[in-house]
């Protein structure tokens, strides 16, 4: 029986759709009462959300959810497509904070809650745990999901002094900060080393075995076919791709210099990018290098085909520039248990490189050289041919679960919740 409470306060959360960061708390939600902590959910109210999907709320379950108004600037606030500059920093829903520390007092007063747990990217989360963690008094769980400040990033100078001023003002006063790559813990150490090394802890992301077992049912439902020598082999990126982070030109330039050198790589690989978004920009660079007989732009699927796409295709893609070097996608570990070789072009000192060479999943090749890539493409058909692959094993991927990692949260929280 969960005996403790936690109040988990995350913006990203059913009905939201287009980002992993709901799965993160979804999981820890749904798996903290196995390891003996009861968690409610402070979240924002639906309207907030751009595009929304319904019936993910059912993902939710028995998960206790509370929702506090919060109205999205651009879109609620806005006169002729601007809106007033004290609105800006930390983000567009700053309105959430006032309404949700308000919900938050009244919960920990009415249901004894223990520890507080707020997740970025997304700013006003944080304003919202300081607050709270300042009137309660309770030990407060601040976690970068993504590192918050990073030099010139976010490029609007407001936002950055507005960032930076909220780091100070996190590790002043948080319990201890979680994030999910080496990389990130290195630089927090080093740039706020009174903090305390010992509490800044690495939480990694994980995959949900449950989803994918939706997913292989479906599999495991249908007939198969027997591939053949010398068939079209698919490599699949899922989720967006954005420019200034998973820039894809180099990727794109790869594959006409395939075919304009009459290489047979060019007759053998299909490149599908699934719910990539900006489709209109890189329809257009696509049609522009002749290359629509090798990519395809898919729309968005629920999350079960999603897994089952993944389950079933040959290859899976990483995009992720160097300037994400302290980053490793969620995707990644959803890759591993997905069991299928891995293309990861990204820079090879970064966490995620790191990541894949040390579960000899797949290749890596740096994202911004053309010959690097198409190099790798070449080596991902060839080992595909000759079966060479050493994919990561059901068993193996195992510690890479939602589940694992939830059990280490709890133990966590257990810790500052005694202390």
């Amino acid at each position: 029986m969960a005996d403790r409470t936690a109040l988990l306060i995350a913006f990203q959360f059913p009905p939201m759709r287009g980002t992993s960061a709901i799965q993160r708390t979804l999981r820890f939600a749904q798996h903290l009462p196995k390891f003996g902590w009861r968690p409610i959910v402070l979240t924002a109210t639906r309207g907030a959300y751009e595009v929304a999907n319904p019936s993910t709320e059912r993902d939710a379950g028995a998960i206790e959810v509370h929702r506090a108004l919060a109205l999205d600037a651009a879109r609620h606030l806005s006169i002729f497509g601007r809106y007033p500059l004290a609105l800006a920093p930390p983000d567009r829903w700053r309105t959430w904070k006032y309404a949700a520390v308000l919900a938050a007092l009244r919960l920990i007063r009415e249901q004894q809650v223990r520890v507080v747990w707020t997740t970025f990217p997304m700013a006003t989360a944080d304003e919202i745990g300081l607050a709270v963690a300042q009137r309660s008094r309770l030990p407060w769980e601040a976690e970068f999901r993504d590192p918050m400040r990073q030099g010139d990033y976010p490029p609007d100078p407001r936002v950055n002094r507005a960032w930076k001023g909220m780091e100070e003002r996190i590790f002043s006063r948080a319990s201890r900060v979680f994030v999910t790559t080496p990389g990130a813990a290195r630089d927090y150490r080093t740039r706020f080393p009174g903090f305390g090394e010992s509490r800044i802890r690495i939480v990694e992301n994980r995959f949900d075995e449950n989803a994918f077992a939706g997913a292989q049912s479906r599999i495991d439902s249908r007939p198969t076919t027997p591939a053949g020598p010398g068939r079209r082999l698919t490599l699949l990126h899922g989720g967006v791709i954005n420019p200034s982070e998973r820039d894809p030109t180099c990727l794109f330039d790869a594959l006409p210099s395939l075919k304009a050198g009459n290489d047979a790589v060019a007759g053998r690989l299909s490149l599908r990018l699934r719910a990539a978004g900006r489709d209109d920009l890189y329809r257009t660079m696509i049609a522009k290098r002749g290359i629509d007989d090798m990519v395809s732009l898919e729309p968005a699927i629920d999350c079960v085909s999603t897994l089952e796409e993944m389950l079933t295709v040959d290859g899976l893609l990483i995009l992720q520039a160097a300037n994400c070097n302290s980053r490793v996608p969620a995707k990644l570990y959803e890759d591993f248990r997905a069991g299928r070789p891995i293309v990861a072009l990204t820079d090879p000192a970064g966490d995620t490189a790191a990541t894949v060479h040390a579960t000899a999943a797949g290749l890596v090749s740096p994202l911004d050289s053309i010959a690097a890539i198409a190099a790798t493409l070449r080596e991902f058909v060839r080992r595909s041919d000759a079966q060479e692959w050493r994919v990561m094993s059901r068993a193996a991927a195992g510690c890479y679960s939602r589940e694992h990692r939830t059990a280490e949260l709890a133990e966590l929280f257990a810790e500052v919740s005694t202390r």
